[in-house]
């Protein structure tokens, strides 16, 4: 697997496939730009999901997650892409992206994203 961005998700097989449980997990560490002003914009992005067949790999989900480093976006387009790009990956019973943007101009912003909720 590489260690360079990439907005390919792996995944595997989802060991317990005939029960409902969720995957949880945060990433503090999310940056993109401001398409506005260049600026960076940091974020803590949560995800819950509950799989179907398939699991995303954590590591090409960080992988995946450095590719917005670069990449100007506003906060609802890049909340709905990261929904967007993991339940095309996984195809999960249920999903659901909570971005909770830092601080800009006296604003914090929180977008939430659902799928089959």
């Amino acid at each position: 697997m590489s260690t360079r961005p990439s907005q390919t998700l792996e995944t595997f097989p989802n060991p317990k496939p005939d029960r409902d449980y969720h995957i949880k997990f945060a990433c503090p560490e999310f940056t993109c730009l401001c398409p506005k002003t260049g600026q960076p914009d940091f974020a803590v992005i949560h995800v819950d999901y509950v799989p179907d067949q398939l699991c995303v790999e954590l590591k090409s989900w960080k992988l995946y997650l450095w590719s917005y480093r670069d990449a100007g976006a506003f906060h609802e387009a890049v909340t709905n892409k990261i929904l967007d790009d993991l339940v095309a990956a996984v195809k999960p019973r249920q999903a659901r992206v909570e971005a909770v943007f830092n601080v800009r101009g006296g604003i914090t912003t929180t977008v939430v994203a659902e799928h089959g909720i």
